[in-house]
């Protein structure tokens, strides 16, 4: 199986080191030294990884034969994939791989069937679920342990606990009213 890893980004100094956004919880794993990366678009590797440090909060790594800023600049834009055996799972228990959960079921805490999870959306501050409901409209579920209580692969389904409004906006509970507009003062 394979999984993006990392988006290679601008190309810093003149010895062929870029900077990396990482795609991974486990970037010293996947985008360690000797590590070999395959490339979308696959003419731009297969990559292998000759060192890598990190430098005001960014990942630099320096591919091998990507030797001057010219060849770095060129790679600007290219994903990092790396082949993970389908079987594997990630050190930490509260940790999942993307193709680990698409395809649960989601219900609610009661059992209630809510619909067919469908995408992980990596955003820079917290994942959302995609959740395809029965009718075919999709939801975004918050991926957080108070919403999310339950990852249970081997029976297939994700158990949330959303906030009123989150699945169905009928529910959605009004917390305060707008207020009267100011009367003008002279």
């Amino acid at each position: 199986m394979q999984l993006v890893v990392g988006r290679i980004g601008r190309a810093h100094g003149i010895r062929g080191d870029v900077s990396v956004e990482v795609r991974t919880d486990e970037p010293e794993l996947r985008l360690g030294p000797g590590a070999v990366l395959l490339t979308d678009p696959a003419s731009a590797g297969p990559l292998t990884v000759e060192s890598g440090r990190v430098h005001s909060g960014r990942l630099l790594l320096r591919f091998a034969g990507v030797k001057d800023r010219n060849a770095a600049e060129a790679l600007r834009g290219t994903l990092l994939i790396s082949e993970v055996d389908p079987e594997e799972r990630p050190e930490d228990p509260e940790e999942y791989y993307d193709h680990q959960l698409i395809g649960l079921d989601v219900v609610l805490l009661d059992g209630t069937p809510v619909g067919e999870l469908t995408e992980v959306v990596h955003l820079p501050y917290q994942d959302l679920l995609t959740v395809r409901k029965a009718d075919g409209t999709e939801v975004l579920v918050p991926f957080v342990t108070q919403i999310v209580p339950t990852i249970d692969l081997e029976n297939q389904r994700a158990v949330i606990t959303p906030p009123a409004g989150l699945i169905d906006p009928d529910q959605a509970e009004v917390v305060g009213t707008a207020s009267e507009e100011p009367e003008e003062s002279e």
